[in-house]
């Protein structure tokens, strides 16, 4: 049998917040019914789905890269971090790797960039979708520690809310400083 694992990430566009990465290498004697690209789901079959996913696939891994890594070495590289770092904890070695996207991370692995491979391959649907739900979850604990910018509802992307949060009561330590507008909060 060959495992082929599928890979995504979650939180390229936010203004705070990691960029989080999964990796599923699904089990094909257990079927997943409703994979799709996690942004096409509702939030409860997203959490119904992510939960099904970590019983029956064969093995996965969420992985990240936290603001200060994105800040440092810009998004495009977090989220290829975050990737490569999201295979390399999976508990069986993938043969191939078929990832979300136009770009692969430096890694040794066969390996593929499937544009828009979140609605077309099982498996990178079902790494959109356990990597959606532990980021969201992560932004709602957040949430509770910075209510007044409202992360439970947008997730840290850059909402009029989230912009207006920005101005009024300033940068968090949670923030990307190497994103505009929380740049533009710390000059001002």
């Amino acid at each position: 049998m060959i495992n082929v694992a599928g890979v995504d990430e979650v939180g390229r566009g936010p203004l705070a917040g990691a960029v989080v990465a999964a990796a599923v290498i699904l089990d094909p004697q257990k079927a997943i019914i409703g994979l799709n690209d996690s942004k096409k789901l509702t939030e409860k079959k997203r959490e119904a789905l992510s939960i099904e996913i970590k019983e029956k696939a064969l093995s996965w891994c969420i992985a990240r890269a936290e603001v200060e890594e994105i800040d440092a070495i810009n998004i495009l590289q977090a989220t290829l971090l975050a990737m490569k770092r999201a295979v390399e904890g999976l508990d069986i070695q993938p043969d191939h790797v078929q990832i979300d996207g136009n770009r692969c991370p430096e890694m040794d692995y066969s390996m593929e960039a499937i544009v828009q491979g979140d609605g077309l391959i099982p498996a990178i649907s079902a790494a959109s979708i356990i990597a959606k739900v532990a980021r969201d979850n992560e932004m709602k604990e957040w949430d509770k520690v910075y209510p007044e910018y409202g992360f439970a509802a947008h997730k840290g992307y850059p909402t009029k809310q989230h912009r207006e949060a920005l101005i009024t009561y300033g940068v968090t330590p949670i923030h990307r400083r190497s994103f505009a507008p929380v740049k533009k909060q710390l000059t001002q």
